[in-house]
């Protein structure tokens, strides 16, 4: 007697579900449209008209990136909210230091089983955080394939284009001279890097996720973990227009101490004074907890400073008042100096943690 027909239901991939997904996330990403983006999802790629958006002689710039191991405590804790500004705001963070306006983003979301609510929710949020920096949701891809992951388990990615006018480009490191203000953008928290050390610090601990966090009372620690990635473009194109900004750095894994010379010429080093700021609480948490040294902790983690800009003296305070004007807390904290070779972080005073 031949077997019953299979489908692709019985092989486990829900094509309905797919559908639905599409249906209940398509009003999110309708309200992402911007100039030069105005196609419905659904199409086999997505569409930009870099002409319609005002740009003469762009150069274009793309990011890619995930959420790392921040996922785990996201599907541990079932806190989806905001990591789908997560991973929006390690793209086009990356995007705006290059003093580029993000233009475009899609998604990729891939998992055993579609869960379309949870799925939604990250979306959703992908979206929001996609209208939040000026940037459509122009597509993306849902990947249900079981027997790649377990029950539950999902994986994301996100893919942005923006652009700049060619002669617009940052990091400007033929301007920049020893004297120039180093300013400090504020962080949330620990954003979307180092997540296998915060992991492997609660589980030392035993810690559960649903305990009050001792740092940020009433916040559960798994919500204080899971606070969202700050969205730095609007203010940081604000800052650029301010006049004065001659490069910026966004501050991810690899720390302040990786990431500041990304934005800097040889024979500059960047003078930080530690003293400057006071961490938010989470990472003296973490320092403390797993006697991490201040210098692993500047070389993981972003220490309360998300993005760090390279202004000359005379514009400084424009390009701070222009970041605050925006909702975000800048202030000086070093200042560029002379040094020999590639271009380091020198360090002075003692971190806050």
């Amino acid at each position: 007697m031949p077997p019953d027909p299979l489908t692709y239901k019985d092989a486990g991939v829900d094509i309905d579900a797919g559908e639905a997904l599409v249906e209940r996330i398509a009003p999110a990403a309708k309200a992402t449209r911007r100039p030069g983006a105005d196609a419905d999802l659904g199409g086999f790629g997505g569409l930009f008209d870099l002409k319609a958006a005002g740009f003469s002689d762009p150069v274009l710039v793309a990011s890619t990136d995930g959420v790392g191991t921040k996922l785990k405590i996201a599907i541990d804790t079932g806190l989806y909210t905001g990591i789908g500004q997560d991973l929006v705001a390690m793209c086009v963070n990356d995007i705006v230091v290059q003093g580029a306006e993000p233009l475009f983003f899609l998604d990729y979301y891939a998992t055993g089983k579609l869960d379309v609510n949870a799925a939604a929710v990250v979306v959703e949020g992908i979206a929001h955080a996609c209208k939040a920096s000026g940037c459509a949701l122009i597509g993306g891809e849902t990947a249900e394939m079981p027997g790649l992951y377990a029950r539950g388990d999902f994986d994301l990615a996100g893919f942005s284009v923006g652009a700049v006018e060619r002669g617009h480009i940052l990091p400007k490191t033929g301007a920049m001279r020893a004297g120039d203000v180093v300013i400090g953008i504020a962080s949330s928290g620990v954003h979307s890097n180092g997540y296998s050390l915060v992991r492997r610090v609660v589980e030392q601990l035993g810690a559960s996720y649903d305990s009050f966090a001792s740092f940020a009372q009433p916040m559960t620690l798994g919500e204080a973990l899971m606070v969202p990635t700050r969205l730095y473009v609007k203010s940081a194109l604000a800052a650029i227009r301010a006049g004065g900004v001659k490069g910026l750095a966004h501050i991810t894994g690899g720390g302040i101490t990786e990431n500041t010379p990304r934005a800097l010429p040889q024979g500059l080093d960047a003078e930080i004074d530690l003293d400057a700021w006071t961490p938010p609480g989470v990472f003296g948490w973490l320092a403390k907890s797993a006697s991490i040294a201040a210098e692993e902790m500047l070389r993981t983690f972003n220490c309360g400073i998300g993005l760090i800009a390279v202004a000359d003296e005379k514009h400084a305070g424009a390009v701070i008042d222009a970041f605050q004007n925006n909702g975000e807390k800048a202030k000086r904290i070093g200042a560029l100096v002379p040094g020999e070779g590639e271009a380091k972080v020198r360090y002075k005073g003692k971190l806050r943690l």
